[in-house]
């Protein structure tokens, strides 16, 4: 039996063909390795935020910010004076604006900290003209962070301000424990609640992007070099390495949002196609947006009392007293000084809001500083481009409302007061939204037909209100007015001599 034995060429070709598809291999398994060393690169990055409980607060007010904060209240606070004056009541007595924001703004970071899982050793207030170019707060009052830091033996030290990579720097070359900005204890709140893939990965997405500018600065093991055998020179340095392998990182969970935004696509594609509009609950975090949306849905969906307890959408029908039916969506939370990096993170979970017929903005009446979240919120729905949408203003907590300031709430003509909690209020939203609502319009048709058509006059009764109901003989009359998919649907039994 004879052999074939191969030419040279072919040999050659042959290594070289495995060669080839050897090197390609490694190269898969090298990225696959890096886009692992990435993602443990982000979870060691925050590893401090979640690892550290004992934490001294830093609440700092910029006395330049508070004049513009003013200029932004007074108008509601005047309309609300005019208001009383008008209704022959006397003038709400309110404190010191300057006061009333500060305490309300340490009481939110506050509460943002307990969030985290943070316990508050001490809370320290600073005000000042602008900010400190080095160290926000100053030498001197960052020398009392110091003293504080040593007596109460805290590991944390938070700031109620973002602070800038340098700034960063130089606080913690001073500071024996880590430091954590305003816009990175947000971010590892929204880590903690993240409970779905969908929105890991879309907590995953804004800490990398928060956190690419600031690895500068993490220690000498940024300096280390990553070169080989082989190399000339430096090499690459262990900074550059982590910004490419970041990247790496960066560039997957992209393209695995972006699937979830087809998927997404596609179930709305196919929820289109039988005309149900959407109403989206937006507002700001701790207004009541997931106690309203269990009111009215009976949803059971989680109501806390903790910040941004609500990441993932939830959609829900629910039956107008019309007969409508809508998808109500409850939403992500808002805050002031909201890191642009969730807002771009989170588009995909906050396209119900964009595809969002009506939006129910939720106020906590109760808060003194309602005005100001209310901006904040409308700030974001700006970015989002849906300002322009019909908007219904929601005043929940009202059973936390003082009588004489519930008095005047209930002048406004532009807002429908409720309370989640005793569930008081809610019809009058329903018919609220009912009014506003201008997808599928209400109409009045009248029907003639066969008593034998049992399934059409129960969906005719089921899905809108009727007016007039009369038998002759074997015939149903039927005098109906409802939603103009709903009527249209049966045309062909109209009565036309009605």
């Amino acid at each position: 039996m004879t052999s074939k034995k191969a030419s040279p060429e072919a040999v050659e070709e042959t290594v070289q063909s495995r060669r080839g598809r050897g090197k390609t291999v490694r190269r898969s398994l090298v990225e696959a390795s890096e886009a692992q060393d990435a993602a443990l690169l982000a979870r060691e990055l925050r590893t401090s935020q979640t690892q550290q409980e004992l934490a001294v607060l830093v609440v700092v007010e910029f006395t330049g910010e508070l004049r513009k904060r003013k200029q932004i209240t007074t108008a509601a606070r005047l309309a609300r004076t005019a208001a009383a004056v008008v209704a022959g009541d006397e003038e709400l007595s309110e404190p010191e604006g300057s006061t009333v924001d500060l305490d309300a703004s340490r009481s939110e970071f506050e509460e943002l900290a307990r969030s985290a899982g943070a316990t508050i050793a001490a809370t320290i207030v600073q005000r000042r003209q602008k900010p400190d170019p080095s160290s926000l707060v100053g030498q001197g009052k960052l020398d009392e962070i110091v003293e504080v830091v040593t007596s109460t033996n805290a590991s944390l030290v938070l700031f109620d301000h973002d602070l800038s990579p340098s700034q960063l720097r130089n606080i913690e070359a001073r500071l024996p424990c880590h430091v954590i900005d305003r816009s990175q204890l947000i971010l590892d709140i929204f880590a903690r609640h993240a409970k779905t893939s969908e929105g890991q990965l879309q907590v995953e997405l804004a800490q990398l992007e928060y956190q690419l500018p600031r690895l500068a600065g993490r220690g000498r093991a940024m300096s280390q070099l990553g070169g080989g055998i082989g190399t000339r020179g430096p090499g690459e340095t262990q900074l550059e390495t982590d910004r490419r392998k970041i990247n790496l990182r960066l560039d997957h969970i992209k393209s695995q949002l972006e699937a979830v935004r087809r998927i997404r696509h596609q179930q709305r594609q196919r929820r289109e196609s039988v005309p149900v509009p959407v109403v989206a609950l937006v507002g700001y975090t701790n207004a009541g947006k997931s106690t309203l949306f269990n009111a009215l849905t009976e949803a059971g969906v989680l109501e806390s009392s903790r910040m941004f307890a609500t990441l993932d959408p939830k959609l829900r029908q629910l039956q107008l007293p019309s007969r409508r039916k809508i998808l109500l969506s409850d939403t992500v939370g808002f805050i002031r000084n909201l890191p642009h990096t969730l807002v771009t993170s989170f588009r995909a979970t906050l396209e119900e809001v964009e595809r969002a017929e009506i939006l129910l903005h939720v106020q906590d009446a109760s808060s003194p500083m309602r005005d100001e979240q209310k901006l904040q919120v409308e700030k974001v729905l700006v970015d989002l481009g849906v300002s322009t949408k019909p908007v219904i203003q929601v005043l929940n907590k009202v059973d936390l409302v003082a009588p004489q300031e519930l008095s005047h709430l209930s002048n406004d003509r532009d807002s429908v007061l409720v309370s989640s909690l005793r569930k008081t209020g809610l019809d009058e939203l329903l018919t609220a939204i009912d009014a506003a609502l201008v997808v599928d319009p209400l109409v009045e048709s009248t029907f003639r037909l066969p008593q034998s058509e049992g399934a059409i006059i129960a969906s005719l009764e089921g899905g809108a209100i009727i007016e007039e109901k009369r038998f002759e003989g074997n015939l149903v009359y039927l005098r109906a007015r409802g939603p103009a998919s709903l009527l249209g649907r049966y045309r062909r039994f109209r009565d036309r001599s009605a």
